[in-house]
């Protein structure tokens, strides 16, 4: 039997194209239902993913219920609150956050705060302090921020949540690792592709950082004892023009090669190849 063909490069160039322009959604969708062959589309390239002896453990759920989408969206906004007028949030990931394009350029990961509403761009740099967590208290910023995250879950059209089969995910066993990696590789692959669809995606990620939040969520979509509730995302067509959330961020840069890549050996780090942008 003869080999397949090998793909030019020119003709795998979209893909990669496409690939390097990934991006999350942080704004709102069109309130356009996504197509049933545009979601059948998207979890075909799901199941095209690579997993540990084809064990496909990745089990998902399509949302498309208004009132299920609103009490998502109002657990969602309600955690983000919480989780905001805590501190709990920033305490967590301080670690990531930029508050300045040199910063960014130099360490090239982590997310640029360019976006405060009106009041707090004097307190940039002290906004995730304690000082800076008592103005926003008193603007009533957590309220704000979780207002704008029930909105944007409540006006997404699609919601996905992902979860993984307990036969395969076993905690403290290398199965677990394998169809954890299973999973990102799936959703990675949706990803990839809502963008050639008109589409964008993001995690709705404030109910896992609550316990009984999550539960609830689980609860909801009837989650049975043998499938695991992993993340929920929420995708839908994206307007022309994206209208910023109250604090938002920029994310677009990528290490340099030889930032993140060795050759042969750790401490020999790999020269050359395209600036990250």
């Amino acid at each position: 039997m003869s080999s397949p063909p090998v793909p030019s490069a020119a003709a795998s160039v979209p893909l990669i194209e496409g690939m390097l322009a990934r991006r999350t959604t942080n704004g709102p969708f069109r309130p356009d239902p996504v197509s049933r062959e545009h979601q059948h589309l998207l979890l075909r390239v799901a199941q095209a993913a690579p997993s540990h002896f084809n064990s496909q453990p990745w089990r998902f759920i399509l949302i498309e219920d208004p009132q299920t989408i609103a009490e998502i969206a109002r657990i969602s906004g309600e955690s983000m609150t919480e989780l905001i007028e805590a501190g709990v949030f920033f305490e967590r990931y301080r670690r990531y956050f930029r508050f300045s394009e040199a910063e960014m350029e130099e360490r090239r990961d982590g997310i640029h705060i360019d976006h405060l509403p009106g009041p707090l761009r004097p307190f940039t740099r002290q906004v995730f302090s304690d000082a800076g967590l008592r103005v926003m208290r008193q603007l009533g910023v957590p309220k704000r921020l979780g207002e704008d995250n029930r909105r944007l879950v409540a006006g997404s059209p699609l919601l996905l949540a992902a979860l993984l089969d307990k036969s395969e995910y076993r905690p403290g066993e290398l199965s677990a690792f394998y169809s954890v990696f299973g999973l990102g590789a799936a959703m990675e692959n949706i990803w990839n592709a809502v963008g050639a669809l008109g589409m964008g995606i993001q995690f709705i990620s404030t109910p896992m950082e609550i316990p009984r939040q999550w539960q609830a969520i689980g609860a909801l979509l009837d989650v049975p004892d043998d499938l695991e509730l992993m993340a929920v995302y929420r995708l839908g067509y994206l307007p022309h023009e994206q209208k910023r959330p109250s604090i938002d961020w920029s994310s677009r840069h990528r290490k340099r090669l030889s930032q993140f890549v060795a050759r042969e050996r750790w401490g020999e780090p790999e020269e050359g190849g395209e600036e990250a942008e």
